[in-house]
């Protein structure tokens, strides 16, 4: 479906009489997305929207206190405004703020008080553990960017034990259906009494369902997979479908992990 445009000045409803409002590419570089200049080119090529309507020209007005605005589907806010959440997410959990088959998603536990958030990158719904939300649009872009490496922690349980020509072949990248994954650091933590094993997996790349290909790939299916590090963040004792918010020094290991600085 061809999304909903808008271009030139607003109509009324769209926030372009509020004294509020500014101009949305300068909004959009005070939120730190990009330079003035950087976000009017955004908005010439169509990654930019206001209340989910797809905007082609700078100068219209936004007033941000009545509306969302979405860069790249990702809603942003000034960093004065910007909060940090980390959840131990529970099985059967979707990473989604709403579901149309209608399981529990992720916007369920947004703390009370709290303003919209989403979800940094994913976890598929069998997966627990380390995810992050926030309403900092520019730096969870940055994060999940590829060009970072940002790297993110796992700890699966699976069938069976992996030998050493199995965690070679995690390490130096497995031949996927859609190509070699990048290296990986890979051990094998522990036995289980029933001939499985534990399994840490540290990945620099976001593929869908990776962990879980990587491993059937060498011939481990996995059983229960767990994320406990994200970039400089650990889930340490955090209980399960508990959140915190992140401390200062936390969101500045997190920008600069955005960076390309850790």
């Amino acid at each position: 479906m061809t999304p909903t445009t808008m271009s030139g000045e607003p109509d009324g409803g769209t926030g372009g009489g509020s004294p509020e409002a500014e101009r949305l590419q300068k909004y959009v570089a005070r939120c730190g997305v990009t330079s003035r200049r950087g976000a009017e080119a955004m908005i010439a090529e169509g990654r930019v929207a206001v209340d989910g309507v797809t905007v082609t020209e700078a100068g219209i007005k936004v007033d941000p206190g009545r509306q969302t605005v979405t860069v790249d589907g990702v809603a942003i806010a000034p960093p004065s405004e910007h909060w940090y959440v980390m959840l131990n997410k529970p099985a059967g959990v979707v990473t989604t703020l709403d579901d149309p088959q209608g399981r529990p998603t992720v916007a369920t536990f947004i703390p009370p008080g709290a303003p919209r958030m989403f979800p940094i990158g994913r976890l598929d719904a069998a997966t627990t553990g380390l995810l992050l939300l926030t309403n900092d649009g520019a730096l969870a872009h940055s994060l999940m960017h590829p060009r970072f490496h940002v790297p993110k922690v796992y700890i699966a349980e699976v069938d069976g034990v992996p030998d050493a020509a199995d965690v070679r072949r995690l390490r130096e990248g497995v031949e996927l259906d859609d190509g070699l994954t990048s290296p990986a650091g890979a051990r094998t933590l522990a036995t289980l009494p029933d001939g499985g094993a534990r399994v840490e997996l540290v990945l620099r790349e976001g593929r869908k369902r990776q962990v879980r290909r990587m491993l059937s790939a060498v011939g481990h299916p996995v059983r229960t997979l767990e994320r406990i590090g994200y970039g400089p963040l650990e889930l340490g004792g955090l209980a399960r479908g508990q959140t915190r918010i992140l401390t200062p020094d936390e969101v500045a290991g997190l920008h600069a992990a955005a960076k390309g600085e850790t």
